[in-house]
């Protein structure tokens, strides 16, 4: 039936084109017609007459033509189909830059189902979210592994014995010392070198002099941000044991052994103290069970860039930047924000920590509460890490209520929440190699204002509906902002970029085209 109507619409075509001449009359009589005047007026029906006649041609013409075109349409995505299926090697999963159009291909597809009398017509495909098993975009983003063994080697080595030997030396002559303040602010000088110039640019430099690809370079990064943290636990804790010592006149200088310290930089803890409960055995098993769950997580967090984000961002058109496309791309990239949330989450803060507790024999185990339960923000910043929030509690929160006094709450917690902001979104900066101040954003201003907004008052499980979609859109925003700015600046890369090119969006200018 269909091709009965191709032919109709081919015969009217090629009838067309088979009388020109007679067409070019017709056309001149209308032009005479239309000119003729009746009273100084043009003929108002005849003109009326012959848009009606032009009207119901088209009508008749237009489901003949979509009809033609839709075949056409159809016999196109059948042969890419086709083609995608013959290009797959020996069986393995398709790639990820044709999963896009294999999936547009689908939707297309439905509105171009055979007539219902032909029944279901089968076409060698895939399924969407086959396994993959192909590892190259795994190797990449763990590649030049030997750099970061020896960088983490130099930074762990270097966190060891610097800061313990400072710590020794001040704290054995500082009692005997006739300036005791001015030893005090050279060991304290020397050590805010130790931590800003040896352990804080040397690994950044690393990082960027030996161009490492980006989960390498979260390797350095966090490490040197818990280095940083460990060390300054440490000097935080003793330096009052010292102090108070000194005022008692006691002849014992509190000074812990390397073994304590060298036990505190493996502990999953942030807070140092000289002895922590454990446990009476290590349970091998457990550890294994932990570190398999860690790298089944790592693999599904790949499996999920690999199926659901980089067909997004790698296939974007060329389209400008609206607030239509952000819409689209924050909504698409939700389902794989979340999935990648709750996988890190379980994957470090439990697997992680839980096999390095069980190893060393660490007894207190409470890395994170039932934030999954938070009504409120505040409480949410409380239980989601415990470990870094009693970092920041400790040595950040208190200290600066001590310096402002207890009448500052508000601006000790700003200065928390700044503090929190610049480390993450130092770490980002550096891993993706550009500044784009997504995360901060949403941390000082959203964040800092759902805290005190969505305070500890809030009790109604309402809220806690409420805290969970505003981390769904948040981890959304932030898989959407940094994934295209990521991509952008793959395709469209500058010849001889400056600094400014660094911390300028390029998604907002990029145009790129497959």
């Amino acid at each position: 039936m269909v091709r009965e109507e191709k032919m109709v619409l081919r015969n009217r075509l090629s009838k067309s084109s088979e009388n020109p001449e007679k067409d070019e009359d017709q056309r001149n009589l209308t032009n005479e017609s239309l000119e003729t005047r009746r009273n100084g007026r043009i003929d108002i029906k005849q003109l009326i007459a012959k848009k009606r006649q032009l009207a119901a041609e088209a009508e008749e013409l237009k489901p003949l033509f979509l009809k033609e075109v839709g075949s056409h349409l159809d016999d196109f995505v059948t042969n890419l189909i086709e083609k995608s299926a013959s290009l797959d090697n020996g069986g393995c999963a398709l790639t990820t830059f044709s999963i896009l159009e294999e999936m547009k291909s689908n939707h297309r597809a439905k509105d171009l189902r055979a007539p219902p009398e032909q029944g279901k017509i089968f076409i060698a495909r895939r399924s969407l979210l086959e396994l993959v098993l192909e590892f190259n975009l795994l190797s990449y983003a763990f590649g030049k592994l030997q750099t970061v063994v020896w960088t983490w080697s130099a930074m762990f080595l270097s966190t060891l014995f610097i800061p313990y030997f400072l710590f020794q030396h001040w704290a054995r002559g500082y009692s005997k010392s006739s300036h005791p303040l001015i030893r005090s602010l050279v060991h304290g000088l020397l050590f805010m070198v130790f931590q800003l110039g040896i352990l804080g640019f040397v690994p950044t430099y690393i990082v960027l002099a030996y161009t490492l690809p980006p989960a390498s370079r979260f390797i350095v990064i966090l490490e040197q941000i818990r280095l940083v943290m460990k060390a300054h636990s440490f000097v935080r804790e003793n330096v009052p044991r010292v102090l108070s010592a000194a005022k008692e006149k006691s002849s014992t200088v509190p000074v812990p052994t390397v073994n304590q310290y060298l036990y505190f930089l493996f502990a999953p803890t942030l807070i140092y103290r000289d002895s922590y409960p454990r446990t009476p055995t290590v349970r091998w098993g457990y550890v294994a069970m932990q570190f398999a769950q860690v790298f089944g997580c790592l693999f599904y967090v790949y499996y999920i860039f690999e199926r659901l984000c980089a067909p997004l961002f790698r296939n974007i058109k060329q389209e400008p930047f609206s607030a239509r496309v952000l819409v689209l791309c924050v909504f698409n990239s939700i389902l794989p924000g979340v999935l990648i949330l709750f996988l890190s989450f379980f994957a470090f803060l439990h697997c992680w920590l839980n096999a390095f507790a069980e190893m060393l024999r660490f007894g207190d185990r409470m890395f994170y509460k039932d934030w999954w339960n938070s009504t409120s923000y505040s409480n949410y910043y409380r239980t989601w890490n415990v470990v870094v929030h009693d970092w920041l509690y400790y040595y950040a929160y208190k200290d600066l209520l001590w310096f402002f006094s207890k009448r500052f709450k508000s601006a000790a917690m700003l200065g928390v929440f700044a503090l929190s902001a610049v480390v993450h979104e130092y770490a980002l900066a550096v891993c993706l190699s550009y500044f784009y101040p997504v995360l901060f954003v949403l941390f000082m201003f959203f964040g800092m204002a759902f805290n005190f907004i969505v305070n500890d008052s809030r009790k109604r499980p309402v809220w806690n509906i409420m805290v969970w979609a505003s981390l769904f859109l948040g981890h959304g925003v932030i898989l959407c902002f940094y994934s295209q700015e990521w991509y952008a600046r793959q395709h469209c890369p500058l010849k001889n970029p400056t600094f400014l090119d660094y911390v300028r969006p390029r998604s907002w200018t990029c145009r790129y085209v497959f």
